[in-house]
């Protein structure tokens, strides 16, 4: 996740007054995706997890 502007590509989505954004393609093969806000013994941050397996769309790190 990052930070970013819309593009001419993207699904965009508001959810509880956050807005997200994703590539139109990957959100294709991804859906449905879900992201939670979670606390564990490391810290706090977002759990991103969707039909995709690791590494399947773009690779050990994804930048699509």
């Amino acid at each position: 996740m990052a930070l970013d502007e819309p593009k001419e590509n993207d699904e965009v989505f508001n959810e509880k007054g956050i807005t997200f954004l994703m590539n139109r393609d990957l959100f294709e093969l991804a859906k449905p995706i879900n992201v939670d806000y979670v606390t564990t013994r490391m810290g706090n941050g977002f759990k991103v997890t969707s039909s995709l397996e690791a590494g399947s769309a773009c690779g050990s790190s994804c930048s699509c």
